[in-house]
């Protein structure tokens, strides 16, 4: 691959154009709408976690004729008879495809959480502590490690529950309530799916129960928002109370199996006590000559999540297989030819250059550089009108690959340890701070670009310039002196070739087919 600031032309000449004048917000402004397809064959498809969408049983459901459903339809009209205003601007924000609704909550919460601890009046530092989320420092810290995480394992949660759903909705083939009986109307514009078991209440259980465990001091406000999802079902016309209650019964049968995993995929070790950091250090500086040091004040004894590299991965084996090789050693003929490029771009800031590097930048506060993959998807999602077991399909593949991305990029980090620019460079200065973490290879990179690949596979006519925003926000890091070239084309490289892994896992569940 082109070194990328040799493709610094052609990037700044194509994405200015295309790209960086969208103003990314989470929550999109999107109305119900039809779906470019319903796909009644998607209760085959090969869901993640369980074996097929058959594996969580519901129960058949009472015959559109029967006295339970005729009561259920007269309840749904008289509660939509006395809909107050507030529960009309429910409905329509919930619309008829929640997976970009849920989405958008963790976003939000991510930008919430992602603040890091600071240091205490001793200087010391205190870890977020899950068995007290409460604090101080509050628990979690949600940094772009933690939210590739949530948000890989709300989507996959999502994607095998909407599996399941489709599998007993052209099973049973029930019509919706407004369908049954023309004197319930309906809110959205109907794409004519079964009701039965309700989609909407799998995502608003599932998503409920997922974020729960993510981000545990937001329990009341997502079961409020669980509820009025609940609610906008019965209101909208889609559903009566027996879809809803199906729905649920798959959203915390899926919820359980995916925390089950994530209870156990090693994440809880990833903030290593300081004598595993020191180990790391130790053997890195044996091995190779070199160790990063935190330049914080107070130093801060342990980098961001130095075990992050050992946590379970979903479509790679073995995490070594996409380690790359070793960078250039400081002081070598190429090192110094690094040295040099990024001199000359902190001597000679532009306001392109600024723009660039504060555009991706996803620090603090913000929903990350995985949230912003996210926040583009969302907008693709839309644009080509795919249907809710689509898009929880899309957000699944693209969250495992920047997870597993994460990953490899993490376990690269630690296994080589190498220094930041501002260590190395005298009187080096950043234009937005330096993480406290190794430098190679970058995760904007990899995040990026593994986001990148897969949106390419799910959208192929945008994929160069899904390509072109991954070199731009891969780029963004040695603008804003943050990284080396060769953490960023490497690290590209990285989370190309991880996210070919998922790729392939997504080509065999049958979408395709």
């Amino acid at each position: 691959m082109k070194t990328l600031y040799l493709l610094l032309a052609v990037i700044i000449a194509v994405v200015t154009m295309t790209r960086c004048n969208m103003d990314l917000a989470t929550e999109l402004e999107y109305e119900s709408y039809a779906f470019s397809g319903i796909d009644s064959d998607a209760g085959s498809w090969k869901p993640i976690l369980i074996s097929a969408g058959s594996d969580i049983s519901v129960d058949e459901p009472t015959a559109q004729n029967s006295p339970v459903f005729l009561a259920e339809l007269e309840a749904v009209k008289s509660r939509i008879s006395s809909m107050s205003n507030d529960q009309k601007k429910n409905v329509d924000h919930w619309t008829n495809n929640a997976v970009l609704r849920w989405n958008e909550v963790a976003l939000g919460l991510i930008a919430k959480y992602n603040l890091i601890p600071g240091p205490n009046v001793d200087e010391s530092y205190s870890l977020p502590d899950p068995a007290n989320p409460a604090g101080p420092p509050v628990f979690p810290f949600a940094h772009p490690p933690y939210a590739s995480r949530a948000l890989a394992y709300l989507s996959v949660a999502q994607y095998d529950g909407m599996i399941s759903a489709w599998h007993y909705k052209f099973q049973f083939n029930r019509p919706a309530p407004y369908r049954v009986d023309s004197e319930i109307s309906h809110a959205y514009v109907s794409n004519n799916l079964p009701s039965y078991p309700s989609e909407g209440a799998v995502l608003a259980t599932v998503s409920r129960e997922i974020l729960t465990a993510m981000f545990p001091l937001e329990a009341d406000y997502l079961k409020e928002l669980e509820e009025h999802h609940l609610e906008s079902l019965i209101l909208s016309g889609e559903n009566v109370p027996s879809d809803l209650a199906a729905g649920k019964k798959i959203g915390e049968e899926i919820a359980a199996i995916a925390l089950a995993r994530a209870s156990n995929d090693g994440m809880k070790y990833s903030q290593s006590p300081k004598a595993v950091s020191d180990s790391l250090r130790k053997v890195a500086f044996d091995r190779f000559g070199w160790q990063w040091v935190n330049l914080e004040s107070p130093v801060r004894p342990v980098g961001l999540t130095p075990l992050f590299g050992k946590v379970k991965m979903w479509s790679v084996q073995n995490v070594e297989s996409t380690r790359p090789g070793m960078p250039p050693a400081p002081g070598s003929e190429a090192f110094q030819k690094d040295v040099k490029i990024l001199q000359d771009y902190a001597d000679n800031v532009t306001q392109e250059r600024r723009r660039i590097a504060n555009f991706w930048q996803d620090g603090l506060g913000t929903y990350t550089p995985p949230g912003h993959w996210n926040d583009i998807a969302g907008e693709y999602i839309l644009k080509y009108k795919m249907n809710s077991i689509r898009t929880a399909r899309a957000f699944a593949y693209m969250n495992m690959a920047i997870m597993d991305g994460g990953i490899s990029c993490w376990d690269t980090k630690y296994y080589y340890y190498y220094p930041r620019p501002i260590q190395l460079i005298k009187d080096f200065e950043t234009i937005a701070g330096t993480p406290n973490f190794p430098a190679y290879t970058s995760g904007h990179s990899v995040f990026s670009a593994a986001a990148a690949e897969v949106l390419t596979y799910l959208f192929p006519q945008e994929g160069s310039i899904f390509r072109e925003w991954a070199e731009e926000a891969a780029l963004s890091r040695i603008y804003g002196g943050i990284h080396w070239t060769f953490d960023a084309t490497v690290g590209t490289t990285q989370g190309r070739d991880v996210a070919q892994y998922t790729i392939d896992v997504a080509k065999t569940d049958g979408a395709d087919d």
